[in-house]
């Protein structure tokens, strides 16, 4: 290994240097970097790719032009909460409008839960907004406002932060030298050095760490770690990736094999014989095959070319759930109308944020019943007594969490002003405009969505019924040129005629 890596492992205990060196004795050079002129050379390659091609994302500009080291760990701190599982093009507007509102730990801490909720609104995964609260608080009454300065002490003292965030953060905002590995940087370390395993097993993981810290750059750590994000996420991509304008195309081991393969296939075709001299060089599999813990389990798949790697396990399909839903109305004091929300509990899927009253659908339960169901949550939240005939039927809505296939049954229900008042203080009223600023999810803004679509329909239809029932006939003026040349009804026309007899 490098002396970079050493360098690594020497800072851990004496039992991590054991792990890291059954690790090494486990798997081939083939998956590894033995030679410290091809990871200088990699550093190079990637880090001039990172100067020229890099996207300028506002918690890089503040990272580099931020001196205050505190607000600068604080805001690296924030982006890369907002990244999890979450696109950058999403990221942007919440992260600017969060620091602009909450532009240091203290700012955050000061705030209240319900503030964190509404901000992240429409962002998902709402857990991540109130670990980054009780992270500010923390550090604001155990840390005396400190952000944490080190690797460790990011992940021992901040909720929510785990491995990878507290490298992310150590080395963009702090210099150290730590390597990082999120899903991009797995990808494009399995296809550099075709790990071929299950990517979420033990062993993979803690060689692709190894990995990252062998490749680090201990001058620029955090640019070359954010140079592998990038270049998962804009080249080495889990589908349709473009090689031709991959920058370490020259050490991707899966780059080689496909070309290998290649290569192979013409010659049988051409009944050529084949032998390994006649192909791309350093191309050897790894010499472990069938019992190293790294390489695939799977053949290789021609059809898949770098795409073989790396090989994750099958998801499990998300759970199906139904969950009948009410859109409870009322008038305003401004005229406009307003609607019932209840908040969840603290805990669990979307704790905290606010939703409309919901009852779990169980499977075979009678409409009536369902019917009956949801108006007696309603009348418990309300505290009267609310007949289920006041329900109507409004639609369907799905929307799908990460392990959730969750389908709202959503109803409607006009309260009279006597009947509209709740008595829990989990309850509030809110018009439609102020729900969208409120902290509610994606999936309740869709029910709201849905139920104005079929609220305006219904009174369109409503108003053409009424024009067809009731047809306006206006008193005609006598004689033809003050008419206007209008067409008049037969018993106006009639009256005039008898008016003008008398």
């Amino acid at each position: 290994m490098t002396c970079t890596w050493k360098r690594h492992t020497e800072e851990k205990t004496p039992n991590t240097v054991v792990k890291k060196e059954e690790l090494r004795d486990a798997a081939s050079l083939y998956h590894m970097f033995p030679d410290v002129a091809d990871v200088v050379q990699l550093r190079s390659q990637l880090l001039n790719w990172y100067q020229r091609e890099k996207r300028e994302l506002p918690w890089r500009t503040l990272a580099v032009t931020e001196s205050d080291l505190n607000i600068r760990t604080y805001a690296v701190w924030v982006s890369e909460i907002m990244l999890q599982q979450t696109q950058v093009a999403t990221v942007i507007d919440y992260y600017n409008r969060w620091l602009k509102r909450w532009p240091s730990v203290k700012d955050l801490a000061s705030a209240t839960l319900e503030e964190v909720n509404q901000m992240w609104a429409g962002l998902g995964y709402y857990s991540r907004g109130k670990r980054l609260h009780e992270g500010a608080q923390k550090v604001v009454s155990e840390l005396r406002g400190q952000m944490p300065q080190s690797v460790d002490r990011l992940l021992k003292e901040l909720p929510g932060v785990g491995r990878y965030t507290a490298a992310a953060v150590g080395s963009i905002a702090l210099g150290e030298v730590t390597g990082t590995v999120d899903g991009n940087v797995v990808r494009v370390l399995c296809r550099l050095r075709a790990i071929g395993a299950d990517c979420t097993s033990p062993a993979v993981t803690e060689a692709l760490w190894s990995l990252a810290n062998t490749l680090v750059d201990p001058e620029r750590p955090g640019d070359f770690n954010q140079a592998m994000m990038e270049l998962g996420a804009r080249v080495c991509t889990p589908k349709a990736p473009v090689c031709n304008q991959c920058p370490i195309q020259t050490h991707c081991r899966s780059y080689h094999k496909v070309h290998v393969k290649q290569e192979q296939n013409s010659r049988k075709l051409l009944g050529t014989p084949y032998s390994k001299t006649s192909v791309l060089g350093d191309i050897e599999d790894c010499i472990n095959s069938g019992t190293c813990s790294l390489c695939p389990s799977e053949p290789w798949d021609d059809e898949l070319g770098v795409q073989n790697f790396p090989r994750k396990p099958t998801r499990k399909p998300p759970r199906m759930e139904r969950t009948l839903t009410c859109v409870v109305s009322r008038s305003g004091g401004d005229g406009e109308d307003e609607v019932l929300l209840q908040r969840r509990p603290n805990k669990g899927l979307l704790a905290g944020l606010w939703e409309f009253p919901s009852l779990l659908l169980d499977e075979g339960t009678s409409e009536r019943k369902q019917k009956m169901a949801l108006s007696d949550e309603v009348s418990r939240i309300l505290g009267t007594h609310l007949s289920d005939t006041l329900l109507q039927y409004v639609g369907e809505v799905v929307h799908v969490f990460s392990h959730i296939h969750q389908t709202y049954v959503v109803y409607s229900m006009c309260l009279k002003e006597a009947d509209a008042h709740s008595h829990t203080g989990n309850t509030q009223w809110l018009s439609h405009r102020a729900l969208q600023e409120a902290a509610v999810s994606t999936g309740q803004k869709k029910i709201l969505k849905l139920f104005n679509s079929v609220d305006t329909r219904k009174e369109k239809c409503l108003k053409e019924k009424n024009k067809k029932k009731s047809p306006v006939c206006k008193k005609p003026r006598v004689g033809g040129a003050k008419s206007g040349g209008r067409q008049l009804c037969l018993t106006s026309f009639l009256t005039s005629v008898k008016d003008q007899s008398v």
